[in-house]
């Protein structure tokens, strides 16, 4: 029930951390692999890992917060592939991890933020909707811990990301009948941006470690792409509005 075999997917922001480990785990599960990132040359390399594992891949650059880029992105897909069965909407913007205070934030992050988040799922479900429902496939979305129970230092992270997750709830009920799915997925793993913080503090992996159940922070293919994978496929046939937190039991609240 999670094989993908003959399945294309679409992945934003696929061309590290958390968004590469999401592609891995999607072609292991017999996916064709859409890369879509700002500079083509990340996706490049994911392509290039997906096809030396034996996966069917393609990179194409594309912002998603440019509605013309995305429409090319998925043409660029159905073109090559014929279908497109799901999207996995994973980008972030690049000053997601800037610890600011909310009343001192100039608009220009505010946009930055938006745009990413949620101006580039409007462009996605509207580029990409017909192709779904053709395919009866799913919507993923990358949202976070944060977006469930807030953050004190990431307010407008948290914000756009609780923001992502009442999109899921809304579109879910919109495209049920169609047959299409849409989720969200929150994890806890490490991303570029932690593992730098984990280099300047040599203290932080621990104390996230202790601070997981589990005792570990999560790997991006091998303990967040199989519940991508799950989601993406028919073993998840019946579930839609939901948001699954992946955190290895350290955010548990929804």
């Amino acid at each position: 029930m999670n094989d993908l075999t003959g399945q294309v997917v679409l992945v934003t922001g696929g061309g590290r951390g958390v968004g590469r480990g999401l592609a891995l785990a999607l072609g292991s599960a017999g996916a064709r692999v859409v890369i879509a990132t700002r500079r083509v040359e990340p996706g490049e390399a994911v392509v290039a890992e997906l096809e030396a594992a034996g996966a069917d891949g393609l990179a194409v650059g594309c912002d998603v917060s440019r509605l013309a880029e995305v429409r090319a992105a998925v043409a660029a897909a159905v073109d090559r592939f014929d279908r497109l069965d799901h999207i996995v909407h994973n980008a972030t913007s690049a000053r997601s991890s800037e610890v600011a205070d909310l009343a001192s934030l100039d608009p220009g992050v505010w946009e930055e933020h938006s745009a990413v988040a949620l101006r580039a799922l409007h462009h996605l479900a509207r580029e990409a909707g017909r192709h779904l429902v053709a395919a009866r496939g799913s919507l993923l979305v990358l949202t976070s811990p944060a977006g469930v129970e807030g953050s004190g230092t990431l307010p407008l992270y948290a914000t756009v990301k609780a923001g992502q997750r009442g999109f899921v709830k809304a579109l879910a009920r919109e495209w049920g009948p169609s047959g299409v799915r849409v989720n969200g997925l929150a994890p806890l793993a490490v991303s570029p941006a932690l593992a730098n913080a984990f280099l300047e503090n040599v203290e932080l992996e621990a104390r996230l470690a202790a601070a997981t159940p589990l005792g570990r922070v999560g790997d991006p293919a091998t303990d967040i792409g199989p519940a991508a994978v799950f989601l993406c496929s028919g073993a998840a046939r019946y579930i839609t509005g939901q948001t699954l937190v992946v955190s290895g039991g350290r955010f548990t609240a929804l």
